[in-house]
């Protein structure tokens, strides 16, 4: 991976494309989420439908802060498991469009920990982290596949070799008791010890 293909991935996402990112699960399609144009282009390239949403990444836990609203039981999940394969479900904050949450109140969002994803988000966050895939369809663990599937669709593709981990754990902490919204790497005993 060359430094050349993040700026190129990141002049990409602000001029309103979508590019494939490397996660530390799968590869992701990546969007501007405060683009709505970008957001739609999202939804259509993969053929999903605009009621439901789509997981966000962001670099850290003040990006967590800015798009959702946090408290201690968040700031402590985020410093013992992320990055990592943790997906946090969270109450949204006005700044995040309806449209990137299929009309919820709630956001998915995530702190990936692959060093791809962490660079260009270190640039240019939050993205969208829906993964790589046509809605109903398996997820490649191969750009070449991706590509294939693709077409023109994408811009520019960030290659971390072979990817074929374990789907991140989806935790709802809207609530008082945490809800496991998705089993994953990490186990709601786990976070129930952080809490």
């Amino acid at each position: 991976m060359k430094r050349d293909d993040v700026s190129t991935a990141i002049k990409a996402l602000g001029n309103g494309e979508v590019i494939v990112y490397p996660t530390d699960t799968l590869y992701a399609l990546g969007a501007d989420v405060y683009n709505e144009g970008a957001v739609k282009k999202v939804f259509r390239i993969k053929k999903r439908p605009y009621s439901l949403p789509l997981p966000l990444a962001v670099a850290n836990f003040n990006e967590i802060d800015k798009i959702s609203h946090t408290n201690e039981v968040v700031k402590r999940v985020v410093k013992r498991f992320l990055p990592g394969p943790l997906t946090l479900l969270l109450k949204k904050k006005d700044s995040i469009s309806s449209i990137v949450t299929g009309g919820h109140d709630t956001i998915a969002v995530r702190i990936p920990k692959n060093d791809i994803a962490l660079e260009v988000l270190s640039r240019f966050s939050p993205i969208t982290a829906t993964s790589a895939n046509i809605h109903g369809k398996k997820t490649s663990f191969f750009l070449n596949e991706l590509k294939m599937q693709f077409r023109n669709d994408i811009c520019i593709y960030l290659d971390n070799g072979r990817l074929n981990a374990p789907p991140s754990t989806i935790v709802d902490l809207t609530s008082k008791e945490p809800i496991i919204v998705r089993k994953g790497a990490i186990t709601k005993e786990e976070i129930l010890k952080v809490i």
